[in-house]
Order: structure tokens, then sequence, then C-alpha cells
């Protein structure tokens, strides 16, 4: 069991790297060291407690209005000892649903005090025509302002706070996401998707294919992709593009929730 005290501690997974985005801008307001737990590249092997002096913020993208499922499993290795926390979902301008009650009683479960939790806006990963380049400079003003309000919340917690955020239990059923990327002719074979996949969907042997039934669309393989050759194809996905945008395109605003 690892023991972490006296910092800030940063927990997070960011397949396409927009969670960590905003974590990181949101850290920036607060002085002092902190520690970084990135879930997607080191999952944490044993549990890891924090200490009531050791507060830490939790950010997750959401995956059809829920916590990802490899997500929450490895948010469970992480105990607190009534120790402050802030829970942050970013999703992409369709609606985050039940994500953020979800990680605040994930959080609550494991004795963390909830002080603060937020929904940011970010490029959806799937459709990044829809909240193109956010979190832009308005997005950034609004978590640089709550991250200084958490550095407050967290310096006068009681232990004794409980907090109300949107969301509905029990939570929606995720759907699931017909849309898979796979690579294509620029794919040289370096296995760097095959090392960030969490789900194990990219086999070494045939890097360009996808395991559909393992991939849970995250855009991790994505992101890393030196060449660039991995992404989503067919008339499929363009559809689905199109009818997505048309739906989701109305700006949403970050929503941010405090204790009572």
């Amino acid at each position: 069991m690892l023991m972490s005290s006296g910092h800030i501690n940063l927990v997070y997974f960011s397949p396409s790297g927009t969670t960590k985005s905003v974590i990181t801008t949101l850290a920036g307001a607060w002085d002092g060291e902190r520690n970084e737990f990135d879930l997607l590249r080191i999952p944490p092997p044993r549990t890891v407690t924090f200490s009531v002096d050791s507060p830490a913020v939790f950010a997750v993208p959401v995956f059809a209005g829920r916590v990802p499922a490899v997500c929450a499993d490895m948010l469970a290795k992480f105990k607190g000892q009534n120790t402050p926390a802030v829970a942050i979902v970013v999703y992409g301008n369709r609606e985050y649903d039940d994500a953020l009650l979800e990680l605040t009683d994930i959080l609550k479960a494991n004795n963390f005090v909830v002080v603060a939790a937020a929904a940011f806006v970010a490029q959806h990963s799937i459709f990044p025509i829809v909240a193109s380049e956010r979190p832009d400079k308005k997005d950034k003003e609004a978590i640089v302002s709550f991250g200084k309000q958490c550095a407050k919340a967290i310096a006068t917690c009681s232990g004794n706070e409980k907090i109300k955020v949107k969301g509905t239990s029990p939570y929606c059923k995720p759907g699931a996401i017909p849309l898979q990327p796979s690579g294509d002719s620029k794919c040289d074979n370096c296995g760097v998707c095959v090392e960030i996949c969490p789900t194990k969907a990219i086999a070494k042997e045939t890097p360009r294919k996808t395991d559909k039934k393992r991939c849970i669309s995250c855009t991790a393989c994505i992101s890393v992709c030196p060449q660039k050759a991995r992404a989503f194809h067919g008339p499929m996905y363009a559809i689905a593009g199109k009818a997505f945008a048309g739906k989701n395109s109305t700006r949403k605003e970050p929503e941010i929730f405090f204790v009572e």
C-alpha cells in the first residue's frame, strides 16, 4: 500500500489529452507541490491511500453519460482518510448525464470528502468538430477561477461537508458505441498504440486492426500514434458525425457545485 501526504494529488484518466488539460489548468491556480497519477499510462498496481492533509483532485472523461468502467475499477484503488477531494468530469458538449454523480459516489464510498465538483466541456474525442478547440480561453478562465475556489474549500474543510450534484440514481445504462478506430497504410507497426490501449484491444501482431468487443473508443490510440495512422473511418462514421453535430453544436458552459 502506498501512502501520499502533504501534497495536492491529481488523479486523471485522459485518453485524448483534454481531461489532463483541464486538471493541470486547475492545479496551476494552486501553490505547492503536486503528485500526478495518470491512470491511462500507469494504472495503480495496488491501493493508494491519501491522508487527511493530502487533498486530491479526480478528473475523468464522460463516456455515454457515465464514468468509463475501466476508470471506475482503477478509482476503486484510491482510498481517503476523510480526505478533501474535488470531482471533475469532462464531456464533449452533449451531456454528462450521471457521470458526475457516479464519480462523487465513488469518492465518498472510498472515504473522501467531496468539497467541490464540476463538469467542463472539451473537444469531443470521437467527433472533434463538436466543441472544437475547447477548452478555450473562456473555459480556462473558468477552470482557474474554480481552482481558486476549490483551494479555499479544501482549506476550510471540516470533514462533514455534503455536496449535491446533477444526476440520477440508479445511473443511466451506458449505451454501446458502434464506432471503433483502426489503422491505415501509414501504420509502421511501431506498437505505441498497443501499449497505450487500456483494454488491450490492439494486438501487437496486427496493430492496424481493433478488437471491437474490447475497444471502448477512448481514442488514446489516435492521440499517441506518431504516424497519424489511426482514426475512425467509413460511411457510418461520417453519417453519425453529421447527425451528432447537428444535435450537439450549441455551446454548453461549465457547471460547478460546492457544498451546501
